[in-house]
């Protein structure tokens, strides 16, 4: 019998806020993360602007998420923002922290997409110089790209499935989906997901290499994300991580957990790169599809959702993804459901994107609002002769929110898409 899935946890490091508290004050107010970066001028990168998180390196000691041993030659950044975020998220489900045996019962599914390359930046150096036996016994721990789930897992003693999961942008909603496949099929009782990025500039150069970012607002950086926009010129990198713990109802009720949203279902899937998906572009066809079994899976009807929280990256497939949305909900002009793009404040976060986009989420659902699409001053005529503008806010909106659609497409044809609900007994 499948069992119901909700959300008791929740963990955030995003450039426009870290910690909760933070980051629902930024989205209710369209509170931009993304700054000039002197170092991108410096390297003459076509884009010179990032969502970056205003992260403390030392909080991960003083606040106790590792110890002065282990953090002592921690250096990889995307470890960094994904312990911290699954740790407040572990903090806010109101789980301890020690555990003398494994936790069986609770396990983690955590993406991101390579590792910090400027970590790995100091072991080629001595390796090609003949030094490897200076590079210490810490350094195989950050090169994987499991290292960010063995930090999590290690710090909670998790004892149940431990998974890394990379799929490019659709890396966080996957991470989420599998979480709670595990726990709806009965394999675990409770998952801690999500997913981090640490958008380095050698990742960034590669990006910037393709000229698919944004390079007209290098002088106002603010301005520089412009998802569904005539001026939208392409996306600007972000870094960051986001959280949940994921359980099973009963397990969450038996212990008087606190309930943000339930997951009613959700599906993964694949254009398979044939019918116009490239390995850049996704097949709508395949979007579709996936849309539809999210919907199909979790018992809904496209009339049924309040909100979408889009991919819409700024790129010339925002245009391409509200026509996707339409068709598959067959809903156009003011039955269009209000749709809103986090990109357009924190840049696009990339394997970090679906996790920090679900906890903003979540938080429409628990506080009712929608947040704003910052920077929509020249809505594309060709989504909005599809989509009432009304339904595309670039002003907070207090409304009651009961079922939101997050789904993500990425780099590879995959696409992932979440439902999620507010929690009723």
């Amino acid at each position: 019998m499948s069992k119901r899935v909700v959300v008791t946890g929740m963990g955030i490091v995003s450039p426009n806020g870290i910690g909760i508290p933070a980051f629902l004050h930024a989205i209710q107010n369209g509170i931009s993360g993304i700054k000039f970066m002197p170092r991108y001028h410096d390297l003459n990168f076509s884009c010179q602007v990032a969502g970056m998180p205003a992260f403390e390196w030392e909080s991960l000691k003083y606040k106790n998420y590792i110890s002065e041993v282990t953090f002592h030659g921690l250096k990889g950044t995307n470890i960094g923002y994904g312990l911290a975020a699954a740790l407040d998220a572990w903090a806010d489900s109101g789980i301890g922290y020690e555990t003398e045996e494994p936790r069986w019962e609770t396990g983690c599914v955590f993406g991101n997409s390579i590792a910090d390359t400027e970590a790995m930046k100091n072991v080629i150096a001595k390796v090609d110089n003949k030094e490897a036996r200076k590079l210490g016994s810490r350094v195989v721990e950050q090169a994987m790209n499991s290292g960010v789930t063995s930090y999590i897992s290690g710090r909670l003693g998790l004892g149940n499935k431990i998974i890394t999961n990379s799929s490019a942008c659709a890396t966080g909603t996957q991470a989420i989906l599998m979480g709670y496949e595990y726990i709806k099929d009965g394999y675990a009782k409770r998952m801690i997901v999500g997913s981090a990025e640490h958008v380095d500039t050698y990742v960034y150069g590669a990006f910037d290499s393709m000229r698919v970012l944004s390079r007209k607002f290098n002088d106002t950086p603010e301005r520089a994300s412009r998802p569904m926009s005539l001026t939208a010129g392409g996306f600007v990198p972000g870094s960051g991580a986001g959280a949940l713990v994921l359980e099973d109802l009963d397990f969450a009720l038996e212990r008087g957990a606190n309930i943000y949203a339930e997951v009613l279902g959700g599906s993964s899937n694949s254009g398979g790169q044939r019918q116009g998906g490239t390995m850049t572009a996704a097949n709508s066809t395949g979007v579709t599809r996936c849309i539809n079994e999210a919907m199909a899976n979790s018992g809904i009807s496209g009339e049924q959702i309040d909100l979408i929280s889009g991919h819409l990256t700024a790129t010339n497939a925002d245009r391409q993804e509200i026509q996707t949305w339409s068709q598959a909900l067959n809903r156009t002009g003011d039955n269009f459901p209000l749709t809103n793009s986090l990109k357009s404040m924190i840049g696009h976060c990339l394997s970090a994107a679906g996790s920090i986009e679900t906890v903003a989420s979540i938080l429409q659902i628990v506080h009712g609002f929608v947040h704003p699409n910052i920077n929509f001053e020249d809505p594309n005529p060709e989504i909005t002769n599809l989509v009432s503008l009304d339904k595309l806010p670039v002003k907070m909106i207090k409304k009651e929110v009961n079922i939101v659609a997050k789904a993500n497409f990425g780099f590879g044809d995959v696409n992932a898409c979440l439902i999620l609900s507010k929690y009723k007994k």
